[in-house]
């Protein structure tokens, strides 16, 4: 099966270059849903990249009768954060013309019409596949608007016209899969919506954080929240409806890294979920493994008390209990006294998921994250 290739011009830049986006589709030859992968929002967090090569070299192995609809695939989905450097260190999390996180900026349509209860009443009566038709048409006549926007002649900003062109390429999917790391050391992880936990141990993960605080306009998030607040507004009128429409971030390691196992389990894992979800149907045994499960409120990152060096930090993956050292800060001082160390222990029980790249660290800069199960 062969992918159509697209080349995407998304941005030109003043020296007279075009950034461009790479969109690489598999239509199956069945029906069916509709998925969207990308990789490397935030510019250092890279391996997502090896997942798609993965990804397109296993697709072009199948025929199309393995494939039930249709499958997207957009590496280096950023270019400006790719390409953003200090030094020999890959930033790009940040846009450098205002400073607004690249994973925090998109479009959400609920969010800013807060329509989702209207939208209900007016389909009390209807089934879930022509609400959720329906509901998708309705969103996609606003998201127009922010399309037409881009032709005005006052101009959009740098990351309402980045924005606008790459959630165009997912608007219409059912399934959106975002591919993350750490921005510094980290394991493998999902984060997940409400309603959506029966299909986290499908992927390859050692565990999973429900959504229940949102960090603000993430490309899963506005995705996912014109749904979600449907389906609550349905839930307040008297009835359940979920509909078949996902998200996922998958954090796949350390931040410029392509680390070979993080590349691999995160291509086992969306292979095996597309499985499961019926998009590929390809002979190979479906895998279900149940992994702790979190939430945002229940993240706890610590942040230095004092200014020093960190040594005998407990190693990313160790569980950890309440009163256990985590840290030690080396702190030096101009008070013609010898150096001391400081001892910063656990508050409470959890997994030690996350831990910043760089060991000397100022006063209220991060040091790690310990994640507590429920």
């Amino acid at each position: 099966m062969d992918a159509k290739i697209t080349v995407l011009p998304l941005l030109q830049m003043a020296s007279g270059d075009t950034l461009s986006l790479q969109h690489y589709c598999f239509v199956g030859a069945h029906a069916g849903k509709v998925v969207y992968v990308q990789s490397n929002l935030h510019g250092a967090e890279v391996a997502g990249n090896g997942v798609i090569h993965r990804l397109l070299t296993y697709l072009n192995t199948l025929e199309a009768t393995a494939l039930h609809g249709e499958i997207r695939l957009v590496p280096a989905c950023n270019p400006i954060g790719v390409n953003t450097r200090a030094h020999n260190f890959g930033s790009g999390r940040f846009n450098p013309y205002d400073g607004h996180d690249w994973n925090r900026i998109f479009w959400d349509w609920e969010q800013e019409h807060h329509g989702a209860r209207a939208f209900a009443e007016k389909h009390q009566d209807s089934d879930r596949a022509t609400i959720q038709q329906a509901y998708r048409q309705f969103i996609g006549q606003h998201f127009q608007a922010e399309l037409d926007a881009l032709n005005s002649p006052v101009g959009r900003p740098v990351h309402e016209r980045y924005r606008t062109r790459l959630q165009q390429l997912a608007l219409d999917a059912d399934i959106v899969i975002d591919l993350h790391t750490s921005s510094n050391q980290g394991l493998v992880y999902t984060y997940y919506f409400r309603d959506r936990a029966d299909a986290v141990p499908y992927f390859d993960l050692d565990f999973a954080i429900l959504l229940d605080e949102f960090d603000g306009n993430a490309f899963d998030e506005a995705f996912m929240n014109p749904w979600l607040e449907l389906e609550q507004a349905f839930a307040d009128l008297g009835r359940s409806l979920r509909f078949d429409v996902e998200a996922w971030t998958l954090e796949l390691g350390t931040g410029m890294k392509l680390e070979a196992l993080a590349v691999e389990r995160g291509t086992k894992g969306v292979l095996n979920y597309l499985r499961q979800q019926g998009v590929l149907q390809d002979d190979k045994d479906i895998f279900h493994q149940p992994v702790p499960l979190s939430r945002t409120s229940q993240l706890t990152k610590y942040y230095a008390t004092a200014g020093g060096f960190v040594q005998n930090r407990a190693a990313i993956g160790t569980w950890v209990k309440p009163g256990e050292v985590l840290y030690e800060l080396l702190c030096l001082n101009k008070t013609g006294q010898l150096p001391t160390t400081v001892k910063v222990a656990a508050q409470q029980a959890g997994l030690v998921y996350d831990l910043s790249t760089n060991e000397a660290i100022s006063e209220g800069e991060y040091v790690m994250a310990v994640m507590v199960p429920d």
